[in-house]
């Protein structure tokens, strides 16, 4: 088990395209993942914590503040005290040896929570994966 990483997760709310999801369980089936943390939210979030759930790997809730666009996903193995949305994106990253992300499109944004919590990770030197809409994988050290 201490050979596994953590992964975290980054998502838009829009959910993610189908080539998104086929592209991240077959990342998380080549992952040792020990645990997958993500913040609740609807749309992506919602989406992978269902891909980590069937593949049996542990999932940690970091929910936001604001419950309205909360997806209060279920079968977790912790759930977080709530934060604003930029400290729990960070406690993700922080939380994680990895992260995965699957932003709404190919070109980084500056007012989106997804291409910040990117950009938190790579200022943090986090390994990361972005995963396009098209599915294309966009790797810094994944595994």
């Amino acid at each position: 088990m201490s050979d596994g990483i953590v992964v975290g997760f980054t998502g838009t709310q829009q959910g993610m395209t189908e080539q998104q999801k086929q592209a991240v369980e077959a990342l998380l089936r080549e992952s040792s993942a020990v645990a997958f943390h993500h913040g609740d939210c609807i749309g992506a979030d919602a989406d992978a914590h269902g891909i980590a759930i069937g593949l049996g790997i542990p999932v940690h809730i970091h929910p936001p503040r604001y419950s309205s666009k909360r997806a209060f996903c279920k079968g977790a193995v912790a759930v977080y005290g709530v934060r604003d949305y930029l400290d729990r994106n960070h406690d993700i990253v922080n939380a994680s040896g990895v992260i995965l992300a699957t932003p709404k499109g190919d070109i980084e944004e500056l007012r989106s929570g997804t291409w910040a919590t990117i950009r938190y990770a790579r200022r943090d030197g986090r390994r990361l994966a972005v995963v396009c809409p098209s599915g294309e994988i966009r790797r810094k050290n994944w595994v």
